[in-house]
């Protein structure tokens, strides 16, 4: 279906995902500076604020494994218009992989492509922390 194995790790990624309400299954995929693959699938909880995105997923495996660096992200669901990453995942993903491709796919072959840039302009990150605010 795909040659591009990060597409494809997010396709299989997929149909691990836990969602007993919504049935919107999604899987992630991050590939690291070293080529390595990463997966996530979302999680759903009864406590829905507790539900987890795929691409959160993804990126704190991947920091488990080690990896805090990531060049690509893949995102896939089953839908006609593409999905993209919601804003909290955006936020994770701008910390971990400011630079990165986002490929965005569904099952049906349709791919797009963005980078975090133009998905999070001015993203929040620690340079906001290191500076001081008025008056301190």
């Amino acid at each position: 279906m795909t040659t591009d194995p990060l597409i494809a790790a997010a396709i299989e990624a997929r149909l691990r995902a836990f969602t007993p309400y919504s049935h919107f299954n999604v899987g992630a995929a991050l590939e690291t500076e070293d080529g390595t693959i990463v997966p996530g699938c979302n999680v759903e909880s009864a406590s829905y604020g507790l539900t987890m995105c795929a691409e959160r997923v993804a990126v704190f495996t991947g920091v488990t494994r080690g990896f805090h660096c990531f060049k690509r992200v893949a995102i896939v669901a089953d839908t006609t218009t593409l999905t993209p990453p919601c804003g909290a995942c955006r936020q994770i993903l701008w910390e971990f992989a400011p630079d990165a491709e986002v490929v965005l796919a569904n099952l049906s072959g349709k791919v797009e492509r963005f980078t975090m840039r133009e998905l999070l302009p001015r993203g929040f990150d620690a340079k906001q922390l290191a500076e001081p605010g008025p008056g301190i």
